[in-house]
């Protein structure tokens, strides 16, 4: 089984930062996708951010501009840095590794934007 593990999480003010990291049990070069996803009380899980083994980024239209996805292949991790959050990013944000479907889950860290 591969293992994804998120961390970062946590209750910050609008307009505050926070950066998630996925660390992976295997090398991301296993994988063609590495990807941000989450889900608020009472709607589905979407997709955040994407990046793919050629290093192209695709981001939803709600976070582009201050979000931004990076890795660091080394490390075997997936960064998502989260800037100017908003109450309504208020989600458990979960990792996720793909080639081919259904891929491999993180098992989610709880973001909070709240004064």
């Amino acid at each position: 089984q591969v293992q994804l593990v998120e961390s970062g999480g946590g209750l910050v003010q609008p307009g505050g930062s926070l950066r998630l990291s996925c660390a992976a049990s295997k090398s991301i070069f296993s994988f063609n996708n590495m990807g941000w996803y989450r889900q608020a009380p009472g709607k589905q899980r979407e997709l955040v951010a994407a990046i793919i083994s050629g290093g192209s980024t695709n981001y939803a239209d709600s976070v582009k501009g201050r979000f931004t996805i990076s890795r660091d292949n080394a490390k075997n991790t997936v960064y998502l840095q989260m800037n100017s959050l908003k109450p309504e990013d208020t989600a458990v944000y979960y990792c996720r590794a793909w080639t081919s479907l259904p891929g491999y889950w993180g098992q989610g860290t709880q973001v909070t934007v709240s004064s």
